[in-house]
């Protein structure tokens, strides 16, 4: 039987498949032979759908694994055509993870993406440049995985709606390639693929402890990033209890937390992250930066002019460097505002939006009810003079 075929190639004669089960019947375990008989009377009364779905359950048993690329090869190739390309892609991405050849994983997804109707099916057609792009990076192709994750994002930003798995695929290829050189876009993608699954269903303990881990790293070393919330917010973080690096995790709450002392107290600990303790002035820089965008975060509204005095005493930093910062505040456009040197005040009118935790949240809502407390005060203070005067 041909491995390929056009849309239009005839079916094959009976006899081929009663020649493939009776071969597959023969040289498989006993317990895979239910699967076989079905292929059969599924294929024969043409109910895809069906097939569809019993395919799913044979690839997923984990007796089927030697028998998964003859299974595809010779026998879902035959009716590919047949079948939502969506679900196809799918089934091929399971086959392929039992190809251990490099050059015969690949040839197996490309000779499907040069017979599937990519204009019809485009998420099939993401999902699958998503698993080559994979699959590139893994045998040290990055040219080639940026080329197909580009191709893949161009098609992808132009959906409306993509089922989760599409995206997890291309986030979670995006992640892994930006993982060894750019923390920034590492921990935008790894977050955006952490929302496409059930990270305990779809991922080990292996996995949560190091992809918390990578997201730690990669949110203390980015140098765009000085807003945490998301990340501590998401469960993932628990991959880190009782582990070795549970101190990263409470080095997360410091830094959203602007708390100088307890960066400090927890400094001592970087050595066991050598890429940690070598960027230790950039993070005492991180720290101050938090320290300041906190506490104008802290400050009411109104009252946000604050001395160079009182943000030396927040972020712990001599008099003299308070300026560098604030102006390092202001081209990171964490704040907006300006610098009045003569009084040696900075008067910071915004600050950029964050994700808050429950903590700050809780703070906010406290100074909204002392707001709410001082609007009844000056209520009932002016009631009886509205009252006279009426």
């Amino acid at each position: 039987m041909p491995t390929s075929k056009t849309v239009d190639a005839p079916k094959p004669p009976k006899l081929v498949l009663d020649t493939f089960i009776a071969t597959a019947l023969s040289g498989t375990p006993q317990e895979l032979h239910p699967f076989f008989e079905d292929f059969r009377k599924l294929y024969t009364r043409k109910l895809w759908h069906q097939l569809t779905l019993k395919l799913f359950q044979f690839f997923d048993h984990p007796l089927s694994r030697p028998y998964a690329v003859e299974v595809f090869d010779r026998f879902v190739l035959d009716f590919e055509s047949r079948i939502n390309q969506l679900r196809l892609v799918e089934l091929a991405v399971k086959v392929a993870k039992n190809i251990d050849n490099p050059q015969s994983h690949l040839t197996h997804l490309t000779s499907l993406l040069s017979r599937l109707d990519t204009a019809a099916s485009p998420e099939a057609h993401v999902l699958l440049l998503a698993t080559i792009a994979h699959a590139k990076l893994l045998y040290g192709d990055l040219e080639g995985t940026k080329t197909d994750m580009d191709t893949a994002w161009n098609i992808l930003d132009n959906l409306e709606s993509v089922e989760s798995g599409v995206n997890a695929a291309y986030y979670g290829v995006a992640a892994d390639y930006y993982k060894a050189s750019e923390y920034a876009p590492y921990y935008r993608n790894s977050l955006l693929y952490l929302a496409c699954v059930d990270t305990e269903k779809d991922m080990s303990v292996e996995e949560r402890l190091g992809r918390a881990h990578d997201l730690g790293i990669s949110a203390f070393l980015g140098d765009t990033i000085y807003n945490f919330g998301e990340l501590l917010m998401h469960p993932i973080l628990d991959a880190l209890n009782d582990t070795n690096h549970e101190w990263i995790k409470k080095l997360l709450f410091t830094f959203n937390e602007g708390n100088i002392g307890k960066f400090e107290a927890l400094a001592p600990l970087f050595p066991k992250e050598p890429i940690l303790q070598e960027n230790y002035a950039f993070l005492r820089q991180k720290i101050c930066l938090m320290a300041l965008i906190e506490s104008v975060f802290k400050r009411p509204t109104g009252d946000r002019t604050m001395t160079f005095q009182s943000i030396a005493e927040e972020t712990r930093l001599p008099i003299d460097e308070v300026e560098h910062l604030v102006m390092k505040a202001l081209s990171l456009k964490l704040i907006r505002g300006s610098l009045d040197q003569v009084e040696q005040k900075a008067h910071i009118t915004w600050m950029q939006p964050r994700v808050l935790s429950r903590e700050q949240i809780g703070g906010l809502a406290k100074r909204l009810d002392d707001w709410v407390n001082k609007l009844n005060t000056v209520e009932q203070r002016i009631a009886p003079e509205v009252l006279a005067s009426a």
